[in-house]
């Protein structure tokens, strides 16, 4: 998904490229990803990831009209606002003080959120049946959800109809500096390139380091569940719980460390599965048909990394764990940079340098 928009940004600014991607059966963030373009809560201790996150979330009606209109392909991006429900006063008071603490960081004026109690949640609700545990929800009016298959089909499309190349299943097997550009082998093909983009998820700080650029990540598992089609029951995506224009319901996330694995278990469905009925009991009645897991690509700090290669300038990498509610940014400001051949000073706060820290004696 990083790659497929960074790769849709660069040919919508003329450039000649080739996309490289690899086989089916690779470790991929996008197998599992919730489709939540949003804002809401993101960014604690890095305001900058704040504002990136912002400008992308509110840059995308418009990145999926440019989507729609080339691919011919909706979507289904949704823009009615984000909810995060609370089980207890306990959860809700803990929800208020970090939406309050990232206000403060951000030194914005009136915030953007808002904090809806019981009562508030079920007039802002009609005709949702709670659970008697909801104490309440925060909202951000300006967030949004997609549908993350179509959303990579239509990225993918969009490119080749824009004149990129793209070679599937085509896994790299070695980069190398070579004069000024760069060699790529992948499969049986051997490509040259005046400049070259690492975003290959997990596998990115392999592919980067004989290029000079260290990219600390590492996978962090998230297991999903699916259910049958069902009558419209929540109007607007919320954390851990959407429901898709098709009618069906993503349950999730897990965040397990659990390295490269994608077994799915049955405490996981088990632990999904409650809180959801505990917010909306009548998916009780409803039957899962898919069970399935996802790695997401993790730093040590839990931001993106942009950073362009020291040593081979012409390279860049850029890996992140929010490939969807980034997706705007990635085909806009940071293809740009990349085009231009230097990153806006924007995004400085990503450069892998910011790991760079002597370890205490």
């Amino acid at each position: 998904m990083v790659g497929a928009a960074v790769a849709c940004g660069l040919v919508w600014r003329g450039a000649k490229v080739v996309a490289v991607d690899g086989g089916d059966g690779d470790f991929r963030a996008s197998r599992a990803n919730f489709g939540l373009v949003w804002l809401q809560g993101k960014g604690l201790g890095q305001p900058a990831y704040q504002r990136l996150t912002g400008r992308s979330v509110e840059g995308w009606s418009d990145f999926a009209v440019r989507l729609g209109e080339i691919s011919g392909i909706d979507v289904h991006f949704q823009r009615r606002g984000s909810l995060v429900f609370c089980l207890g006063e306990g959860e809700l008071e803990a929800r208020r003080a970090r939406l309050s603490r990232l206000q403060v960081e951000l030194g914005a004026g009136e915030p953007d959120f808002e904090i809806l109690n019981r009562h508030d949640l079920e007039r802002f609700l009609p005709g949702v049946r709670l659970g008697d545990r909801v104490s309440g929800a925060s909202l951000r009016p300006r967030d949004g959800h997609v549908n993350p298959l179509r959303l990579l089909a239509g990225l993918q499309r969009s490119f080749t109809l824009s004149g990129g190349t793209l070679r599937c299943s085509q896994p790299v097997s070695r980069l190398q500096p070579s004069g000024e550009g760069f060699i790529v082998e992948a499969g049986d093909e051997r490509f040259a390139a005046a400049r070259l983009v690492v975003a290959a998820g997990i596998a990115s700080g392999d592919l980067a380091a004989p290029l000079g650029i260290a990219a600390p990540v590492r996978p962090q598992r998230g297991q999903l569940l699916v259910t049958e089609r069902l009558e419209p029951m929540l109007p607007m995506a919320a954390s851990g719980l959407r429901q898709t224009m098709d009618g069906t319901f993503m349950i999730g996330l897990t965040n397990e460390e659990v390295g490269p694995d994608t077994s799915v278990t049955v405490k996981a469905a088990t632990s999904m599965s409650r809180r959801a009925v505990a917010i909306l009991p009548d998916l009780a009645r409803a039957t899962v048909v898919r069970h399935w897991a996802g790695l997401r690509v993790m730093t040590p700090d839990g931001f993106p990394i942009y950073a362009q290669s020291e040593q081979h300038p012409g390279a860049f990498v850029v890996t992140c764990h929010s490939g969807i509610a980034l997706a705007a940014a990635h085909a806009g400001e940071v293809a740009a940079g990349i085009v231009a051949g230097k990153l806006p000073a924007e995004l400085s706060p990503f450069h892998n340098g910011r790991f760079d820290v002597p370890k205490a004696a």
